[in-house]
């Protein structure tokens, strides 16, 4: 079953969950409204940017002694940051003193902080007073921030990766510093993607199709993998063939992780790489006929992936049924990406091969109803799906089982109310 969510005037780029059955959508029209993902009811429509939405958080204060009070931050192209109160629809506070247009919003929990990045990294409190922001760094902008442990955070710049230190001071907005403690160059491209694993542990993707795992703690690279493009079976083909791919074959376009593994989106294909054994253990090449712009892992195994192509699928992640005696064939880890083998290369994966388990996805849900490019999605367990589209529309999938059980109930206890239902034991 799907409710289709309409009011977006343009193309719906984000989703936000508020809370157990909130959530919000923004995107190009500027407008942000606010939804019930039981009812698919509008709750609210907030009006405040006069451009694009270009990035958006949720900021719940984390005061004891009040009622937790839910507030998203909005950032767009008019070079300005809304603060919005989520259970009256109003507009808290505007901060308009930016220099470009701010690209990414992180908070702080821990700090009671927020960061924008832009042209600049900027430090806020809770009540929007500027703590500290660096010097200009870039004309491009920062495009991603994770937080990292020891009060550090990791920016992405261009291709370069910038670590910061925030300073933090007992006596309010006085002695607060963000200082710039390493650039790592590691990346050949610009980096469009960055993942916290754990306080261990962070990852990134870059635009030709690198993965690196990082050390969170010492930023130290710990493991890479760059054979995602290499869809060749034949160990001898020149590395040249990189070049003839169209750009955004190869490009990380998102990535999410568990403990164990992470989920990469390259180009129009999924990657499992698992961070122990440092290798990808399994792929679906073309997982959607065009770029795969979000993916999610579920709780059960499971993964949700959306595309360019207006599709949103779910997979599973299966162990293949090995025989024991079984040969493997040549060339069989290179297939799936886990570079070129050659003899010896060969030998010890017929040793691995007969000690791990083979994985693979396989394609158990096909999401229907976008007619362009669904930009991400929400999981809401037993409320169901939301996804959101350029086609401007947001639907929420619901699981038609459950939505006709939940319809009887509730026509059972009001025939019960009425006393038309004779109930007899």
């Amino acid at each position: 079953e799907l409710l289709v969510l309409k009011g977006h005037q343009d193309i719906v780029r984000f989703l936000v969950q508020i809370d157990d059955c909130r959530f919000a959508s923004a995107g190009d029209d500027g407008i942000i409204f606010l939804w019930n993902a039981q009812t698919g009811e509008k709750l609210f429509e907030l009006r405040g940017h006069t451009h694009k939405i270009t990035a958006i958080a949720p900021f719940s204060s984390s005061d004891a002694s009040e009622e937790k009070n839910h507030l998203i931050l909005t950032a767009s192209a008019d070079r300005t940051v809304i603060v919005w109160d989520c259970t009256s629809g109003r507009q808290v506070q505007k901060v308009s003193c930016f220099h470009s247009t701010v690209k990414c919003l992180t908070v702080l929990q821990r700090l009671d902080v927020w960061l924008s990045g832009g042209s600049d990294l900027c430090v806020w409190n809770r009540k929007l007073d500027l703590l500290c922001k660096t010097s200009h760094l870039t004309d491009a902008g920062i495009s991603a921030l994770v937080e990292l442990p020891k009060n550090c955070v990791a920016a992405a710049v261009g291709k370069e990766l910038i670590i910061f230190r925030l300073i933090t001071s007992d006596d309010g907005s006085e002695g607060w510093n963000v200082l710039e403690v390493k650039r790592l160059v590691d990346h050949q491209d610009n980096i469009l993607s960055l993942v916290s694993v754990n306080d261990l542990t962070f990852v990134t993707g870059s635009h030709v199709g690198e993965l690196i795992v990082w050390d969170a703690l010492d930023w130290t690279k710990q493991a890479s993998e760059c054979n995602f493009w290499d869809s060749s079976v034949h160990p001898d083909v020149q590395p040249e063939i990189k070049l003839s791919q169209s750009p955004n074959e190869t490009s990380v376009q998102h990535l999410t992780s568990d403990e164990e593994c992470v989920f990469a989106a390259v180009g129009k294909g999924i990657y499992v790489y698992n961070l122990q054994m440092k290798r990808v253990i399994a792929c679906q090449r073309t997982a959607h006929e065009s770029s795969v712009l979000h993916i999610e892992k579920l709780p059960n195994r499971q993964l949700i992936s959306c595309s360019e192509d207006g599709s949103v699928r779910i997979w599973e992640l299966r162990e293949k049924q090995q025989l024991p005696a079984e040969p493997v064939p040549t060339g069989f880890f290179n297939m799936w990406g886990f570079g070129r083998a050659n003899k010896q290369a060969n030998q010890a994966a017929k040793k691995m091969q007969e000690n791990t388990p083979v994985y693979f996805l396989e394609l158990v849900g096909d999401l229907i109803g976008h007619s362009s490019a669904v930009q991400m999605f929400l999981y809401f367990g037993e409320l169901g799906l939301a996804t959101c589209s350029a086609d401007h529309l947001v639907i929420l999938w619901k699981d038609g089982e459950r939505e006709s059980r939940l319809r009887s109930l509730t026509l059972f206890q009001k025939l019960a109310q009425n006393g038309d239902l004779q109930v007899k034991f």
